[in-house]
């Protein structure tokens, strides 16, 4: 089924076009990506199908029952209430059927209606009507769905009773998104839903979204996001959008084969034109071939003639190099403790750098990554330990907040000033390889957006020629071509790399090493991210089998002795699963019960049971204890899901 449908949309800003002829459709259960390079489009058409934006021509189609459900970048939610009255909002309606359920359930234990049948039965029957709509509406589950969409998010430590105006910008954005999971629209219209996510709780989501029962559109520059999740894949480019089936991945295949194509069609076509304009030229101007001439001319003049397909988007393109190679050696570690004297991030980190490595730090957020980075380079003390560069290292430090660009500066002066021995057309030259043309070089720093303000870094990364690259957060506010164009910079880069990211892509592709910090130390992982993540499941699980196999051999319950940061990890994985291993018992109690007080209703209605009021009471008892059986489990499904 078609959900929504666009056609012909377009949209101008004055003599700007931004989007020209615009189809896209939406059919049930599709997940499409919508990509482009920033600037393309792609939020002003998130805002026209969500009905926030208007547009100058072309019709949007979409059946009245279709609901959708819009988050736009960055947009926090606001309001007065607590975290617990907001999320409950979404559920009023439901609410207010409890307690008309309720009043029923008063109605049917009243002496005078026991005594009345016909009236006890008309309230009963409306009763179990009402009880079995309440219940496929989600009557009976839309508590254990706020909490568990609150854990998914992160928000399970924190009190529900906190007011919403308290929140960070980034917790108000990840509410907003929790609120909008909630409502379950028939289209979820996500722009970059994956912001001030953690890696854990992205990969939260997109369990959510691959199960979620509605179809979704997105804008999202997490390639391994769009990769796991999307099905259809809408590119916006030069005004113009076009589908391709698959995962963004298959996106960028199926994109390399159509341009060959085309450009193949384009020199075959010119090869035909040129054969004719050859055989006019050296044949009109004689007697005996002029009709044949002619006969050309009219052939050539009626080819539809196509123009050369541009091979590439507009990106930036550069690499970095060094000046001079380092020892084998570049870093190392020994018994580091960071963070700040009254509030120790991570302690006890011992670890080496070699040279032309590339080494990922992982850990959830606050563990300390950047601060260790911040440490390295010397922007923050140690609390403790030490460390020490190898010989011949010279750091290039990438900081995600930009804080070595002077915000009064003009993007010319920021890398003139640090090289003024470059001539201001080498400047501009490489201002140009970082998409800065023209007037755009005279726009001073603080006017830039944050994609301008990493290009803007990133230049002048390069130019330092460090043979040690710490990275912290390079592929924040890049799109998805410049992330490339940096991925492939780096791939090729003959030093050494320590950096910090949650772009799982960039992760998989650059890293040889995973570093993974802990509030007690640091464990070396030999590979990429997939490899990480794989031998984490696979060391947990023998871990697990290993304390079972021990504590079966001892009759007892498996030991907990001194241990170290990796195995104290391994036995929270055992206690996660036996934690979810009892979420699904106490779910699967509550169907229980709701299946018998299905049955008891059901029961009631029987004349056998209305008509006897001692078996209609008993029946109404077992209903009330039930009830009460279900809302002890989900208040253990509450502590448990915390």
């Amino acid at each position: 089924m078609i959900l929504l449908q666009a056609e012909q949309i377009q949209k101008a800003y004055g003599i700007d076009i931004i989007l020209q002829d615009i189809n896209l459709q939406i059919q049930t259960g599709e997940r499409i990506g919508l990509v482009g390079v920033n600037g393309a489009g792609k939020s002003t058409l998130m805002k026209i199908l969500a009905g926030q934006l208007s547009y100058d021509s072309g019709t949007i189609r979409k059946p009245k029952e279709v609901t959708l459900g819009y988050l736009a970048q960055n947009s926090g939610l606001e309001s007065e209430r607590t975290i617990r009255e907001e999320m409950l909002s979404v559920f009023t309606h439901l609410q207010a059927e409890e307690q008309e359920l309720r009043k029923l359930e008063e109605r049917m234990g009243d002496p005078e209606v026991l005594a009345d049948t016909k009236r006890y039965e008309q309230i009963l029957e409306d009763y179990s009507r009402r009880s079995e709509s309440f219940k496929e509406r989600g009557g009976y589950s839309y508590e254990a769905n706020i909490r568990g969409v609150l854990h998914g998010l992160r928000f399970s430590d924190m009190d529900v009773n906190t007011p919403i105006k308290t929140l960070s910008g980034g917790q108000k954005t990840r509410l907003a998104l929790a609120k909008l999971l909630l409502q379950a629209p028939s289209i979820l219209l996500l722009d970059e839903p994956t912001n001030y996510l953690d890696i854990e709780t992205l990969t939260w989501l997109e369990t959510y979204l691959v199960n979620y029962d509605g179809a979704i559109l997105l804008v999202s520059h997490d390639r391994y996001f769009l990769d796991k999740l999307v099905t259809v894949v809408y590119e916006i480019e030069r005004t113009r959008a076009t589908r391709y089936p698959g995962n963004y991945s298959e996106f960028l295949d199926m994109k390399a084969a159509k341009l060959e194509q085309e450009l193949k069609r384009f020199e075959k076509q010119q090869e035909e034109i040129a054969k004719l304009e050859d055989f006019i030229a050296r044949n009109i101007a004689r007697a005996s071939t002029t009709k044949r001439a002619q006969s050309r001319r009219k052939q050539l003049e009626k080819i539809d003639r196509m123009d050369r397909p541009m091979m590439h988007t507009k990106s930036a393109h550069f690499s970095f190099d060094i000046a001079k190679m380092s020892g084998n050696l570049v870093l190392k570690v020994n018994d580091l403790s960071v963070g700040y004297p009254d509030h120790v991030l991570s302690r006890h980190l011992s670890f080496e750098v070699e040279r032309e490595e590339r080494i990922a730090l992982v850990g959830p957020n606050g563990i300390g990554k950047s601060t260790l980075l911040k440490t390295i380079v010397e922007k923050l003390p140690a609390v403790n330990g030490t460390f020490q560069l190898g010989s011949n290292v010279t750091i290039g430090y990438y900081d995600q907040e930009h804080r070595v660009l002077n915000e009064t500066k003009t993007v010319l002066a920021e890398i003139w000033d640090d090289y003024p021995h470059m001539q201001e057309k080498d400047v501009r030259t490489l201002l140009g390889n970082f998409l800065f043309s023209g007037d755009d070089v005279q726009k001073r720093i603080r006017e830039l957006s944050g994609g301008e303000r990493a290009r803007v870094s990133l230049a002048k990364l390069m130019l330092k020629e460090a043979n040690f690259l710490i990275l912290d957060e390079p592929t924040n506010h890049l799109d998805l071509f410049s992330k490339e164009v940096l991925e492939n910079a780096l791939f090729d880069y003959p030093g050494t790399i320590l950096f910090v990211s949650h772009d799982r892509y960039f992760l998989n592709k650059i890293a040889t090493r995973v570093l993974e910090l802990s509030p007690n130390g640091v464990t070396s992982y030999l590979g990429n991210y997939d490899y990480y993540v794989e031998k984490k499941e696979e060391l947990a699980q023998l871990a697990s089998e290993a304390a079972a196999q021990n504590a079966a051999r001892k009759g007892t319950a498996a030991p907990a002795p001194d241990k170290s940061n990796y195995e104290l990890d391994k036995e929270a994985k055992r206690r996660e699963r036996q934690r979810q291993r009892r979420l699904e018992e106490i779910e699967a109690a509550i169907a229980e019960r709701e299946e018998r007080i299905a049955k008891w209703e059901e029961e009631l209605c029987l004349p056998e049971v209305y008509t006897d009021h001692l078996q209609a009471k008993e029946r109404n008892d077992s209903i009330q204890q039930a009830k009460e059986e279900i809302e002890k489990l989900y208040e253990e499904w509450s502590e448990l899901s915390e």
